[in-house]
């Protein structure tokens, strides 16, 4: 590609080359260049150059030049339709996953639900079996401060029962029966065998 153009570059310049000395003799003639033969000849033969010269730019040259640009443009135009397609795609999960979330939302919420009422469940049962162990315990001690109560009160009553039988006994007891018990004693050894 570069080769073929170094060589239409080279054509052009010898052509311009040809030209000049052509154009200097027929100024040195005299007159318009253009009236005489020569110059409609040149005139036909610039007109050529230039006609190559377009059709070589707008043959050759430019197609490919618009060609990359075309197809820059269509890379572009793909890529862009890629990354829409792609962007679509993610929205679209995006908004799936929305949908999921609210819905999953809800169903924690149920599950939540459930297990609070399943552990308010197991929590009044762990209570109405600690309050039935309290109960028991209490029923227990109860019964258990009752018996001591009524140890404590017969011992109060045979305390009080002695006490009430010593003071009396010490009311009644004179000097003479003292020694009336004292005899009625020491007679009672005599009578035994030892």
């Amino acid at each position: 590609m570069k080769r073929a153009r170094n060589v239409y570059y080279s054509l052009i310049v010898f052509a311009c080359g040809l030209l000049c000395p052509v154009a200097a003799c027929g100024a040195e003639e005299g007159g318009s260049p253009a009236e005489q033969p020569i110059g409609m000849t040149f005139k036909w033969i610039h007109f050529v150059i230039l006609a190559v010269v377009a059709y070589w730019l707008f043959g050759k040259v430019l197609p490919p030049f618009f060609r990359r640009k075309a197809d820059n443009i269509s890379a572009a135009i793909s890529k862009a339709t890629a990354a829409k397609a792609e962007a679509e795609r993610r929205l679209q999960e995006a908004v799936t996953k929305i949908g999921n979330l609210e819905r999953e939302i809800a169903e924690f919420r149920v599950q939540a639900q459930r297990d609070a009422a399943a552990e308010i469940e197991r929590l009044r049962g762990v209570t109405v079996l600690d309050v039935e162990k309290i109960r028991t315990a209490a029923k227990a001690e109860i019964e258990a401060a009752e018996r001591a109560a009524r140890v404590e009160l017969k011992e109060l009553a045979a305390k009080l029962a002695v006490d009430g039988a010593e003071s009396l006994v010490a009311k009644q007891m004179t000097p003479a029966v003292q020694e009336a018990m004292i005899s009625s004693f020491v007679q009672s050894l005599q009578g035994r065998p030892n």
